[in-house]
């Protein structure tokens, strides 16, 4: 029986992203479809005023299937608004793949640092001819 290296990277091996568009159901993610931020806050304050309602509710001696409605209420807007959040996020992901830098930035992106790793350099490329 061989043994592991103790001092060896137990990291695996990332494969390299693709550069292409984010794929989202097997087509390109298109910002225009889906739901936008006003539809998110939207979700989000009527997620308050349920959450706010839905103690009240308790508190004010409401009939109690009234506090359950509120009560499922909120735990059905909970998941509706993490998918929403979801892609949002997905979007704003796509969106900076385009890797721009940040204006006052003099360091280099974590993504021109991934490039770098990948791309060969002008040594190596000297080096092989």
């Amino acid at each position: 029986m061989t043994q592991a290296d103790p001092d060896a990277d137990p990291t695996p091996v990332r494969s390299p992203r693709s550069r292409g568009p984010i794929q989202y159901k097997g087509e390109d993610l298109d910002a225009a479809r889906g739901p936008g931020l006003g539809c998110f806050r939207f979700q989000l304050i009527v997620l308050a005023i349920l959450i706010v309602f839905t103690q009240l509710s308790a508190m004010w001696h409401w009939p109690e299937w009234v506090s359950a409605v509120l009560l499922f209420a909120v735990v059905g807007l909970l998941l509706v608004t993490g998918q929403t959040i979801v892609f949002l996020l997905r979007l704003v992901a796509a969106d900076r793949r385009s890797r721009r830098r940040p204006l006052a930035s003099g360091s280099k992106t974590v993504g021109e640092l991934e490039d770098e790793e990948t791309r060969p350099s002008v040594d190596d490329a000297n080096r092989e001819a």
